[in-house]
């Protein structure tokens, strides 16, 4: 007789955890906290193909530990594929007994690939580093406020609250930095990340607790699990305009403000850069290309195309910042009254030569500069006596409609 394959979905709640097996179709419910241990032994002798859960703003994380320290097979995905999981198959109602068999279905029908879960160092990584972000917006809110107060009972308040936000946000960071500087593998991709000039401690830091599969992934996977590979929107003849959603939000935030600090100081990037500018994309498509290139180091290595799997390499210090610091960089945390201290290295021969800007060819005598040809204007058509943009013009379509229809 061949085993039966089993999945589970489990969907997890303030107070309880609800539990759905397939095929069997038995469902039961167990206390969050105080029936963990009862949850196991019931999953243990199913002996499960594949447990699936949705994350749930950090609810899930012990659980889905738990089960995972029990050797059991478990995926934890994206609230979003869930839900639209369950519209497609026609469950449009939404209660937790429904999602947790909603989510043995998908693990039925998906399949996805189990991946190892982060273990407890990292999880202490990623909770620094979130919580650092988390006072980081605190501190920005309460500036925001102060700098339009017009009471002074209220800026003492103000002042006060934000001299503790930057003393919590300075004791965070040498948190972060000895958890960090703890791990010999961590050490060593901090070490090969902060030597790209554009990339300080907050970013090293976030990549490292935010992005572990950097290093593991080629540049093609990793660009798209952040979330910055252009999507395409095409149907029949129509070429929709490529855009980037999705992904992991945090790490974006933070690979923008390297593109903007490496498009000054990066010389790979800045050139990179100004050639986009030139031929004349939009300003904001630049910076995402820089931030792709960001995500996995500025540079590809061959093998996997990620810059932690070459070994780390030599590079100068950022221009305009101070030596061994990253002074006058927005990646230096806010609120610690200048630069973080940083590791300055020298390049070697064959990186300086890599690195050093190619002369300019100068223009023969007597040559005439030639404008850049303007683009054509916006292309209108004349319905009567009245021109009309291409733009209003469903617009106006729809007006006569409804007119027709409401009178």
């Amino acid at each position: 007789m061949e085993p039966i394959n089993r999945f589970v979905g489990i969907d997890v709640s303030g107070a309880h955890v609800d539990v759905f097996v397939r095929p069997d179709g038995h469902a039961r419910r167990f206390d969050r906290d105080g029936e963990r241990e009862a949850l196991l032994e019931y999953l243990k002798p199913l002996k499960p193909t594949l447990i699936v859960m949705e994350a749930t703003g950090g609810l899930e994380v012990p659980v889905a530990a738990a089960i995972a320290t029990a050797k059991l097979p478990v995926v934890v995905i994206n609230p979003r594929q869930a839900r639209d999981f369950a519209k497609a198959t026609g469950r449009l109602a939404k209660t937790d007994a429904i999602d947790a068999a909603v989510l043995a279905h998908f693990a039925d029908a998906l399949r996805p690939e189990v991946r190892p879960l982060p273990d407890e160092a990292s999880r202490e990584l990623e909770a620094l580093v979130v919580r650092r972000r988390q006072l980081v917006d605190m501190l920005v809110a309460e500036r925001h406020r102060l700098r339009v107060c017009a009471s002074n009972a209220t800026k003492a308040g103000l002042k006060k609250h934000i001299e503790w936000l930057q003393k919590q946000i300075k004791e965070l960071d040498d948190d972060i930095g000895r958890s960090v500087r703890k791990s010999p593998i961590w050490r060593e991709k901090d070490d090969l990340l902060q030597s790209v000039p554009g990339i300080g401690p907050v970013v090293s830091s976030t990549l490292l607790a935010s992005l572990p599969e950097l290093g593991t992934l080629d540049r093609k996977k990793i660009s798209a699990l952040v979330g910055l590979a252009p999507l395409n929107r095409d149907s029949g003849t129509m070429r929709g305009k490529r855009t980037i959603w999705g992904g992991r939000a945090s790490v974006r935030a933070v690979l923008y403000m390297t593109a903007t600090v490496a498009a000054q100081h990066n010389p790979t990037i800045k050139a990179f850069y100004a050639r986009l500018l030139a031929v004349g994309s939009r300003r904001r498509s630049p910076s995402t290309a820089c931030m792709h290139k960001g995500a996995h180091g500025g540079e590809r290595d061959p093998s996997n195309g990620s810059r932690l799997a070459a070994g780390p390499r030599a590079r100068p210090p950022p221009e305009g910042c101070d030596e061994g610091t990253n002074a006058g960089s927005p990646l230096a945390p806010s609120g610690s009254g200048g630069g973080v201290p940083v590791r300055p290295q020298a390049p070697d021969d064959e990186q300086a030569s890599r690195l050093r800007a190619p002369p300019r060819a100068k223009s023969p005598v007597g040559a005439v500069a030639v404008p850049r040809p303007k683009s054509p204007p916006k292309k209108s058509f004349t319905p009567g006596r009245k021109t009309v943009a291409p733009q209003t013009r469903q617009s106006e379509a729809r007006w006569r409609g409804y007119r027709r229809t409401s009178m």
